[in-house]
């Protein structure tokens, strides 16, 4: 029985870019059909375990442009588009896409960023957007608008609880 390997994939106006993460694979076979069937085939692992896959794809390809590099890690594929338009999904029909094929994220380009132009976002600093994740997700019940916002201004009011826990404390505190 053969598995899958896991599928990474991104496009551009006219190309596709397929990885296939297998490290270590032998026997590496892969065949492109004009129509957009993408197949492949390896051995991988300790015990040479047969991988297999079979992609229709979105839309057709030049085969004869596209290229192939087979890495220690992965296999990765530039596919040149019969067709320079967006496919805004791999695989052709309304199916749901396999578990093993996802977004390759670190290749991925909008439709605006497609192109020779680059937007000027007038020195703009969006790097800090990475640590944004702690922030979005900060304990609060969505419903506590005000809550949320007074933690972020940093103008946190105390609960009764707190204050009842600061005066028992003062209360028992030795006066000097």
């Amino acid at each position: 029985m053969s598995r899958h390997p896991e599928v990474k994939w991104a496009e551009r106006l006219d190309k596709v870019y397929i990885t296939v993460l297998l490290p270590d694979a032998k026997n590496v076979k892969v065949n492109l059909e004009p129509d957009g069937i993408f197949t492949f085939s390896a051995t991988a692992g300790t015990e040479s375990n047969l991988y297999e896959l079979k992609l229709d794809l979105h839309d057709k390809v030049n085969v004869e442009e596209s290229k192939i590099n087979t890495g220690v890690r992965s296999i990765f594929c530039v596919l040149e588009k019969t067709d320079k338009k967006r496919w805004e999904k791999l695989l052709r029909g309304d199916g749901k896409t396999p578990h093993y094929v996802k977004v390759d994220w670190d290749k991925w380009m909008d439709e605006d960023d497609d192109g020779p132009e680059k937007i000027d976002m007038g020195g703009m600093d969006f790097s800090k957007f990475a640590g944004m994740g702690d922030v979005m997700d900060d304990g609060f019940d969505d419903s506590d608008d005000e809550g949320q916002e007074a933690e972020k201004t940093g103008d946190i009011e105390h609960t009764q609880a707190e204050e009842t826990v600061r005066e028992a404390k003062s209360e028992t505190a030795p006066s000097s």
